[in-house]
């Protein structure tokens, strides 16, 4: 089963440091949810970001890197920005919080869609995960989307060393 987590912006911020695509998780965007674990790598578990609807999803194709939730209507996956974390890295997002404002109340109703989506289409995201994991690292993509992606081994190395 598939869970939501937010990923420690400490660990994106060191992480950075040696991929510069790896995503921005500060100020607003400390709240992006990841979803995961779609694969492991040794110790490690791989999440993707995800991203709000937007008016450009629901034009976009669905990529190898890139998979609309719900036809765009709920958002995407990015799994070139898939991030290699330890349960040290990761606070799972509690969806059965009380919420204080509307706003909050509307973005939790909107993870809870697009959770239920994801899980309902689990074996896609896995599948499409550990392709896109595998063919990197065989270096059997795309030029542009090699471009795309995390430096996937080197934050697997980072990772480790941030946790050690």
């Amino acid at each position: 089963m598939l869970t939501l987590v937010r990923i420690d912006s400490k660990y994106c911020d060191f992480l950075r440091k040696f991929d510069s695509k790896v995503p921005y998780n500060y100020k607003s965007k400390e709240l992006r949810p990841f979803i995961g674990v779609l694969f492991k790598v040794n110790d490690l578990e791989y999440f993707a970001p995800l991203t709000s609807p937007k008016p450009k999803h629901l034009k976009l194709k669905s990529k190898i890197d890139f998979l609309k939730i719900d036809g765009g209507k709920l958002g995407a996956i990015n799994f070139n920005n898939m991030l290699p974390v330890t349960k040290k890295n990761t606070v799972e997002i509690d969806l059965d919080k009380k919420c204080f404002s509307s706003s909050e109340e509307k973005y939790i109703k909107l993870l809870k869609q697009q959770i239920y989506w994801l899980n309902r289409h689990s074996n896609l995201l896995y599948n499409r995960s550990k392709n896109l994991y595998t063919k990197y690292l065989n270096n059997k993509l795309d030029k542009k989307v090699i471009l795309r992606c995390c430096n996937f081994k080197l934050l697997e190395e980072k990772c480790l060393e941030y946790n050690k």
